[in-house]
C-alpha cells in the first residue's frame, strides 16, 4: 500500500466517522443547550435533570438518523473491500 492509499483511507474514514456522528452530536448539543437555558433562567441547577432529555434525543436520532448512518458505514465499507479487490496497483 502507498502512502497516498493510506491518506485516501484516512480521510475517508475520519469524513465517514464525522457524517455518522453529527445527527446524534447535534441533537445532543440543542437539548443540553435549551436545558442549560432553562437551568439559568429558573436557577434550578439539578445536574442530573440533563441526563434523561438527552438520552431520549440521542434515541430519537438513532430511529429518525439510524438508516442513513447504516448507509454511510456500508458504503465506507463497500469501498474499503473495492480497493482490497483492486489489489495493490490502484
Amino acid at each position: 500500500m502507498e502512502p497516498q492509499q493510506a491518506l485516501e483511507i484516512g480521510q475517508m474514514a475520519i469524513y465517514t466517522v464525522l457524517l455518522t456522528a453529527a445527527p446524534l452530536l447535534l441533537s445532543s448539543l440543542c437539548v443540553g443547550l435549551t436545558i442549560a437555558i432553562f437551568q439559568a433562567a429558573t436557577q434550578v441547577h439539578e445536574m442530573t435533570l440533563v441526563f434523561v432529555p438527552k438520552i431520549a434525543a440521542v434515541l430519537l436520532g438513532i430511529i429518525v438518523f439510524g438508516s442513513f448512518m447504516m448507509r454511510m458505514v456500508l458504503e465506507f465499507t463497500q469501498n474499503i473491500f473495492a480497493m482490497i479487490a483492486q489489489g495493490p496497483g490502484l
